[in-house]
């Protein structure tokens, strides 16, 4: 039997790049204080809109192969921040990127948010009962700003968590396992605003603080991760993301050319489990014994 970690961390994403903008310096952290790491991502993320001209070919209206391009990006993205295991949910390709709510691909048989809920948590759940994850991070019921594939993403990964222990669900898929705690990825409002602030005075366009994924009224937050050690880290693993992401310094950018702070610290919200001691909690596996 192989030997697991003492800390196990799961993240459920969406797209390739998403794990980079929102947890690049929490992975880096963990990876290198030697937990195990992760990564589940629901898509290839084949609708992206291509920033490089040089690139431009790749787009689902030219000839459709932006996905393969990403899995690059993101294996490029992941061993920037120390991650080995990353998977796609049900295999590389399983489910097609739904593109923004209300697009005609919303409706394609093969995308993720046509999937069925159970059996995309069944790939879920196979994954959590080998991994054995104390911790995991998703988004929340919208997520973070409406997506489908997001919002799907969330479904999936909470169905997941109770799937996976209960023991009369496919049993085939393993011994029963309970994730511990829960964590949705946020922004807290102020730390956004008063870094927008410094975003406007270096670029002419800047995202209106609502369409920025996962943002909450401050005492929402109730963990909240010191990136400052992993700052390059995780920029390094955006700038891997090279058709969806350009970073200029402290801001980036994706194909909407409206930019907004490149912020290393990381904050969570949890949705399930018990916290630990402190609030904020500055460990997500903070009152989390090994096992």
């Amino acid at each position: 039997m192989t030997t697991l970690a003492d800390r196990r961390l799961l993240l459920v994403h969406a797209h390739p790049d998403d794990e980079s903008i929102g947890n690049g310096a929490t992975m880096a952290r963990y990876a290198a204080e030697g937990a195990q790491v992760t990564l589940v991502t629901c898509t290839l993320g084949e609708g992206g809109e291509v920033i490089p001209p040089q690139l431009a070919h790749l787009a689902a209206d030219r000839q459709d192969a932006l996905g393969a391009h990403r899995i690059g990006e993101l294996t490029a993205a992941t061993a920037e921040v120390g991650v080995t295991d990353v998977r796609f949910l049900g295999g590389p390709g399983r489910y097609r990127d739904s593109g923004m709510m209300g697009v005609p691909d919303n409706d394609r048989p093969d995308c993720f948010w046509q999937a069925d809920l159970d059996e995309a948590a069944g790939y879920l759940v196979a994954v959590v009962r080998e991994v054995r994850p104390q911790v995991l991070v998703t988004y929340d019921e919208q997520g973070g700003y409406g997506h489908p594939d997001h919002i799907q993403a969330h479904r999936v990964a909470m169905r997941a968590v109770e799937l996976a222990a209960d023991p009369a669900f496919r049993p085939e898929l393993g011994p029963t396992w309970q994730v511990v705690k829960v964590y949705w990825n946020r922004m807290p409002r102020s730390v956004l605003l008063a870094r927008l602030a410094g975003t406007a005075a270096a670029h002419q366009a800047v995202a209106a603080p609502e369409s920025v994924p996962g943002v909450v009224d401050d005492e929402l937050v109730d963990a909240v991760l010191d990136g400052t050690k992993y700052a390059d880290r995780k920029a390094a693993a955006m700038r891997a993301h090279a058709t969806q992401i350009v970073v200029d310094g402290p801001d980036f950018a994706l194909s909407n050319d409206q930019w907004q702070p490149l912020i290393s610290d990381e904050y969570y919200q949890l949705a399930l489990g018990t916290p630990g001691a402190e609030r904020p909690e500055s460990d997500l596996f903070a009152g989390v014994e090994a096992r």
